[in-house]
């Protein structure tokens, strides 16, 4: 019963994996200490600067939309706001926006 479960390498590969996949040879993983404490480095990733663009023209139109409707019956501004934010939004799924994460 002890046996079921072995511990990783430094390799990260299990020891005696080899038998339990039926003869299939085991991928090496990735070694991440399980040490509290320990200091983990990930790979800086801050996303393409088109998805930025389109984040900050939605963004622009959601601020200057609020303002036309908060500061007087201007709604040339909040339709031309909407439309900008809704090329902001075409312009996201044209460029695959929603792939820019870690």
């Amino acid at each position: 019963m002890s046996d079921q479960v072995r511990p990783a390498t430094a390799s990260g590969i299990v020891a005696g994996a080899e038998s339990m996949g039926g003869g299939a040879s085991a991928s090496p993983a990735p070694f991440v200490s399980q040490v509290p404490g320990t200091p983990v480095h990930f790979p800086t990733y801050h996303g393409r600067t088109v998805s930025w663009v389109a984040v900050t023209l939605i963004l622009i139109a959601f601020v200057a939309g609020g303002f036309a409707l908060v500061f007087g019956p201007t709604w040339w501004l909040f339709w031309v706001s909407l439309g900008v934010a809704a090329i902001g939004g075409l312009l996201g799924l044209a460029t695959n926006i929603f792939e820019d994460w870690y």
